[in-house]
C-alpha cells in the first residue's frame, strides 16, 4: 500500500511539472512595477563657460510604464533632487590682470566646481606666450606647472609677463575648458598703466582741449566780424574821398583862365 501511495505521489508531481501554464496562470503571476522618473524642474548651469553643475528635480510617474504606454501618465509626489554636470561652452576667452613686480600671482584653472568633482579626474595642460597679451595659439609654447591645476608666480617679475593658456580635458579626453590669462607686470612705483583707464583720461583731456579751442574761436569770431566791417567802411570812405578829389580836379581843369 505504501508503494502505491508513493507511486501516485510521484505521478502527480510529474503531471504538475509537465502541465503547461495557461493564460490565466500567467495573469496570476505578480510582476514588479517598473518605476519611471521624469525631470520636472532644472536650474541653469552654474558656469557660462567650462564645466559646471545644475540641479534637477525628478519625480516618479504613477503606474510607471503602463501609464506612459496608455498616454495618461501622472506625476506623483515622490520626488528627489540631484546635481548633474553641465557644459554650455568650453571656450572662456581672454582675461587680463595687471600686477606690480614682487606680488604673488595665482592663476586657478579648474575652479571650485571642477575641483569639487575630483581634482585628479581631469587632464590639465598649460601653454605660455612670453611678453604678449594674445589668444593667437601659434605664439604659445609648452609650460610646466608643478601644481597642474594652477600657476603660482611668487614673486612675480617683469619677465613673467605674457599670456598663460589652460586646457582641461575629462577622462574621455573631451575638452571641457580653455581659458587665456593675460598678465601685465608693472615696475615698482608705477601706479597704473591700464589701457582703458588711460584711454578714458585721454578722451577726457581731448574733449576739454576741444572745448577750449571752440570757446576761443567763439570769442574771436565777433572781433573778426568787427574788423571786417571797419575795413569795409574805411574802404568805402576812402573811395568816396578819392571820387571827390577826382571830381574837384576835373572841375578846376574846365574853368577858363
Amino acid at each position: 500500500m505504501q508503494h502505491v501511495t508513493v507511486r501516485l505521489l510521484l505521478l502527480l508531481l510529474l503531471l504538475l511539472l509537465l502541465h503547461p501554464l495557461t493564460s490565466v496562470d500567467l495573469e496570476e503571476v505578480d510582476e514588479e512595477p517598473v518605476e519611471v522618473e521624469v525631470i520636472v524642474n532644472s536650474s541653469s548651469c552654474s558656469a557660462t563657460c567650462g564645466l559646471g553643475v545644475k540641479t534637477q528635480t525628478l519625480c516618479l510617474l504613477r503606474d510607471g510604464m503602463t501609464a506612459m504606454e496608455e498616454g495618461g501618465a501622472e506625476v506623483s509626489q515622490e520626488c528627489r533632487v540631484r546635481q548633474v554636470k553641465c557644459l554650455e561652452s568650453w571656450q572662456c576667452g581672454l582675461r587680463t590682470r595687471t600686477v606690480t613686480s614682487g606680488q604673488t600671482v595665482e592663476i586657478d584653472c579648474l575652479g571650485e566646481v571642477v575641483e569639487a568633482m575630483g581634482r585628479f579626474s581631469w587632464r590639465v595642460s598649460w601653454r605660455y606666450a612670453r611678453g604678449v597679451i594674445s589668444s593667437d595659439d601659434s605664439l604659445f609654447t609648452r609650460w610646466d606647472a608643478p601644481l597642474l591645476d594652477r600657476v603660482v608666480l611668487d614673486p612675480v617679475g617683469e619677465e613673467d609677463a605674457g599670456t598663460y593658456r589652460c586646457d582641461v580635458q575629462d577622462a574621455t579626453f573631451r575638452r571641457v575648458k580653455r581659458v587665456y590669462w593675460g598678465i601685465r607686470v608693472l615696475p615698482v612705483g608705477v601706479l597704473n598703466l591700464d589701457y582703458e583707464s588711460s584711454l578714458a583720461q585721454w578722451d577726457s583731456a581731448g574733449n576739454q582741449q576741444n572745448r577750449t579751442v571752440s570757446d576761443q574761436r567763439d570769442h574771436r569770431m565777433p572781433l573778426l566780424y568787427a574788423v571786417l566791417i571797419s575795413l569795409s567802411l574805411a574802404g568805402v570812405g576812402a573811395g568816396l574821398i578819392l571820387l571827390g578829389l577826382r571830381w574837384a580836379v576835373k572841375s578846376r581843369e574846365r574853368r577858363p583862365f
